[in-house]
């Protein structure tokens, strides 16, 4: 049964995707359109098979700075969240800062974080642990304020303290807002290492497709948006799959 709704919920979007790649070979082999301005996916896929060593060298940066980044992130939002619920007068003095500091863009940042910290890989991080500890912070903050009431009434009239409600209670009704939060992360953190080696590296994915880009190599760019797409995909699904061994009684209710 299980792998039955796998297989129909799976099937559409293939078939969608093969469809779109089969009218962009079609339309590109028909068109005779150069290679230079827009490849065929079998041309995408030759290319990449070629230069697969130094595009495997390049996304192995990228993830590391990746994993780094998002790691600093998501353990710096947890302990945002769990201040901002549990320290008294601490939401009220700093969530709006909170919420106004995603209102300034993630590329407008990276030049100033080089300026003070330089282009080795301190900067780099910083970004992504910037993009990743917001969506973190506000799912699990969201799920510490929906805990059951009464539940929390009762534990208080039993005579608990605060941090056996906050490790009894809240902090399990927080964790399905918490991996919420966690995959929203873990696609932006592709994004924001891309985005870093942009601003400057000498290594990743974000610094091949700047290279591939001075050279016309649009097939080599499409490789690239491949890797990306399919790293955020496989992040994404690894986070989902620790959050079902997480929390079984939550997937049990939700199937």
């Amino acid at each position: 049964m299980k792998q039955h709704r796998w297989f129909k919920a799976g099937w559409p979007p293939f078939v969608v995707v093969i469809l779109v790649l089969l009218s962009w070979q079609l339309a590109v082999t028909w068109g005779n359109t150069a290679s230079w301005l827009l490849p065929s996916p079998l041309k995408i896929v030759t290319d990449g098979t070629t230069d697969m060593s130094r595009v495997w060298m390049h996304t192995l940066a990228t993830m590391r700075i990746m994993l780094i980044g998002f790691g600093v992130g998501v353990s710096i939002g947890i302990v945002t969240a769990s201040l901002l619920h549990a320290v008294p007068g601490f939401k009220a003095g700093f969530y709006p800062l909170l919420i106004l500091s995603q209102n300034v863009p993630t590329i407008a940042l990276g030049p100033l974080l080089i300026i003070l910290f330089g282009f080795g890989i301190l900067p780099k991080i910083i970004l992504i642990a910037l993009v990743c500890f917001f969506p973190v912070t506000m799912a699990t903050l969201d799920g510490f304020m929906q805990t059951d009431r009464s539940m929390y009434n009762y534990m208080q009239m039993i005579g608990a303290s605060k941090r056996h409600i906050f490790f009894k209670l809240e902090l399990p009704h927080a964790l399905p807002f918490f991996f919420s939060g966690l995959k929203i992360s873990a696609t932006y953190s592709v994004m924001g290492a891309v985005i870093a080696e942009w601003l400057g590296s000498g290594e990743g994915l974000g610094y091949y497709m700047i290279l591939q880009k001075s050279s016309f190599r649009a097939d080599r760019e499409f490789v690239a948006i491949f890797i990306i797409v399919s790293l955020s995909l496989l992040f994404f699904w690894l986070i989902a799959g620790v959050e079902k061994l997480v929390i079984r009684w939550n997937a049990k209710r939700s199937s």
